[in-house]
């Protein structure tokens, strides 16, 4: 048979960024409601999407599921485990699902509440194009053409900064070197997401790498709808509001409006949620007994809740909790809070607060991450939990959440930057970020707490780093821009726009828009307005602890880190690591050796730590000639004693060199066991040593070898 006549084949190729990108539908995954395969240089991602074709009835909220996958046959690799199969979705995984979904969820139609589900499987990675970009194009093509209700399409670009210049769509070995990695995603219009991890980048250079992305991608949209022309399928047909929710939106205005206004004139979190929660319930008895209208009660509530939130800020300026558009909350900083931990603060900042705890382990605690692009290990992580109580709530407890990786991963970008290198700082360190809590952006309260936390540890942090997040209120023409949002203007509001820094410049920036697009000049103002208040922020910390501490806790382990020849590794490991378990047993302390030979000592005591230092030095030590050693005797002979005084170093002390006076028997002198004083005569060249007791006082350790020996009449007679 023809492929022609099995397939119907659409594709769309374009040059952008100086690479391939295709776009290829009709051949694989035909019984999805859309599916497109990219492929930008060699790296290739098929999204599919599905969608339910009548919504459930009673939904009041959008159930989309975005899950990216990566395959390990995609790099040519077998998964490691015991099963020998894909497992639960890795960090990596998360991240990209939530990337995917950011830009996309806004650009559904409003009145749509289908289950939707996009799945976007990464089937081949060329170690240079990284994997999210390409799936987030191909889930975009997805939707395009499969007749969901999606306004797009989104592309979405990678943007270093190398040299001064931006770079689109770097390889993953230029994102190393760059003092930038930024994803911008959008519609022809404007941005709709950022997620980004810089080097104290100033707010101009950032909003011009939004810009560049912006503009690098809108090739990639017009790619997208040129390939939608040709093979879209009809759009599902959407149902109006019904006459049950105009009437429900009259009714609420006109009876309810005056009630929640007095409601949200309440500055407490709780206590005004107790007051909404009561004027609800008093509504919800407006329609008891008519079905149609409580089905679209609780939509039409929330709107004018919206309305009443949104329109006081733009009227007066006042926000829920009586501040102005740019005041921040109230903040407290302290430190050293947790008598046992390494380094740890509370940080509270209005009605939002972190425990923040910061531990420092050795290599031996590196997370070990087996990704696609190879296993690579990890000494810096940041883990942030989210438990119900921090808002109040009774609920089921499990393993972390999509959100609550996410909210960890942009605090660990934003301090790592300023973060010391493993050479110069070679501990391990884990920060976990405990929301006691809750009323607006915990995220950012872990980067202020987790800075000061690293600090209180002694981490020799570049600068402090500081966040706070903005949002925005836009009706028509008119906006504000709000500092330091609280939950509900999260909620209420179009933007959640977080931004992360030290007093230079930026190190995190996250940006999700809820509207269809935002202009640079909004854009702009945030960031200002940002810096204003996350420099008010630092000074805020400060007051809690300026900076790191001389050195590290008490209860932290001191590592000491020196080098040895890499032909000694051998001897420092010993057979099967018997020599290296000895010494971490006998010492108690913990060892890394890696392959060049630099070897760090961990150990809370600093005898302890010493102990095992003296002894490793002691093994790879070359015997120098002239050197006066400790030693034991650990074999006795007609002929001399061999003595072991420098690690596994042995040598032998003659029988004429045993003491300053004719020996009989070397049984006379030594025995073994004995604790002994050895000077080094010579390394012959086999590399035997021959060492002297004669010449060393065994009682001061002193060089007596020029001394007159005794009188030879002292000496008993030879044998």
């Amino acid at each position: 048979m023809d492929m022609s006549d099995m397939f119907q084949v659409f594709r769309k190729e374009v040059e952008w960024a100086g690479r391939k990108l295709v776009l290829e539908t009709g051949k694989i995954a035909r019984q999805a409601d859309g599916a497109v395969l990219a492929t930008y240089g060699g790296t290739t991602v098929l999204a599919a999407v599905v969608f339910e074709k009548k919504p459930k009835p009673g939904l009041d909220f959008f159930p989309l599921t975005v899950n990216y996958q990566e395959k390990a046959f995609a790099a040519g690799k077998i998964p490691g485990g015991f099963f020998k199969r894909e497992g639960r979705p890795s960090e990596k995984e998360v991240l990209t699902s939530r990337l995917i979904d950011r830009p996309i969820r806004p650009l559904f139609h409003e009145s749509y509440r289908n289950e939707t589900l996009v799945v976007a499987t990464t089937l081949a990675h060329d170690l240079e194009n990284d994997p999210d970009i390409v799936a987030m194009i191909a889930t975009s093509a997805a939707l395009t053409i499969s007749g969901v209700p999606f306004m797009g399409p989104i592309a979405g670009a990678r943007v270093g900064y190398l040299d001064g210049k931006f770079v689109v769509n770097p390889t993953l070995d230029q994102i190393e070197q760059s003092t930038l990695d930024i994803v911008v995603a959008g519609t022809k219009e404007g941005v709709l997401m950022v997620e980004s991890e810089a080097k104290e980048l100033p707010e101009d250079v950032m909003l011009a790498a939004v810009m560049e992305g912006h503009r690098s991608f809108q090739p990639v949209i017009d790619a997208i709808i040129q390939l939608a022309e040709h093979c879209a399928k009809d759009p599902l047909p959407l149902t109006d509001p019904s006459e049950a929710s105009k009437t429900v939106a009259a009714r609420l205005k006109s009876d309810m409006r005056g009630k929640l206004v007095e409601a949200y004139a309440e500055t407490q979190k709780l206590a005004r949620q107790t007051k909404v929660g009561e004027v609800k319930a008093e509504a919800k008895k407006l329609f008891e007994g008519n079905e149609e209208a409580l089905a679209a009660f609780g939509e039409q509530f929330g709107n004018l809740e919206a309305d009443v939130v949104r329109n006081a800020i733009l009227d007066t300026g006042k926000r829920i909790d009586g501040r102005d558009t740019k005041t921040v909350r109230p903040i407290v900083a302290e430190v050293g809070v947790l008598p046992r931990a390494h380094g740890s603060s509370l940080f509270t900042r209005g009605e939002t607060q972190a425990l923040v705890v910061a531990t420092l382990g050795t290599g031996q605690d590196e997370q070990i991450i087996d990704a696609l692009e190879g296993e690579y290990r990890e000494h810096f992580m940041l883990h942030y939990n989210f438990p119900p109580y921090s808002v109040g709530e009774v609920r089921r407890m499990g393993s972390p959440g999509r959100r609550e990786i996410g909210h960890g991963k942009l605090a660990w970008r934003a301090l790592r930057p300023m973060l010391p290198s493993k050479e110069k700082f070679p501990y391990t360190i884990r920060i976990v970020s405990e929301i006691t809590e809750s009323n607006g952006s915990s995220s950012m309260a872990s980067v202020c707490g987790g800075s000061l936390a690293l600090m209180d540890s002694g981490v020799p942090m570049d600068r402090p780093v500081a966040g706070i997040a903005m949002g925005l209120i836009k009706e028509g023409d008119r906006f504000a821009v709000l500092s330091d949002i609280l939950g509900d203007e999260d909620h209420l509001g179009d933007m959640d726009f977080k931004v992360a820094g030290t007093e230079k410049g930026i190190t995190s920036l996250q940006m999700d828009i809820k509207i269809t697009s935002i202009t640079e000049e909004i854009m702009k103002v945030a960031l200002g307005q940002a810096k204003d208040g996350r420099l008010h922020i630092l000074g805020e910390m400060a007051k809690g602890l300026g900076g790191a501490r001389e050195s590290v806790s008490q209860n932290a382990p001191r590592i000491t880190q020196f080098t040895i020849p890499k032909d000694k590794i051998r001897e420092v490991i010993g057979t099967g690591g018997k020599v290296i378990r000895e010494i971490t047993e006998t010492t108690g302390t913990k060892i890394d050796i890696e392959d060049d030979g630099t070897i760090k000592v961990a150990a809370v005591d600093a005898k302890a730590g010493q102990a095992a230092i003296d002894w490793i030095k002691g093994i790879v030590a070359e015997p120098e000639v002239g050197v006066i050693y400790t030693g034991k005797v650990v074999k006795t002979v007609e002929f001399g004693a061999f003595v072991n005084f420098l690690g596994a170093r042995d040598g032998l002390v003659h029988i004429s060199e045993l003491a300053p006076r004719r020996v009989a028997k070397v049984g006379d002198v030594v025995k073994e066991g004995d604790q002994v004083k050895v000077k080094v005569l010579g390394v012959d060249d086999r590399g035997k040593v021959r060492l002297s007791m004669k010449a060393v006082d065994q009682q001061t350790g002193e060089d007596i070898s020029q001394q007159p020996r005794e009188a030879a009449a002292d000496a008993p007679a030879a044998e």
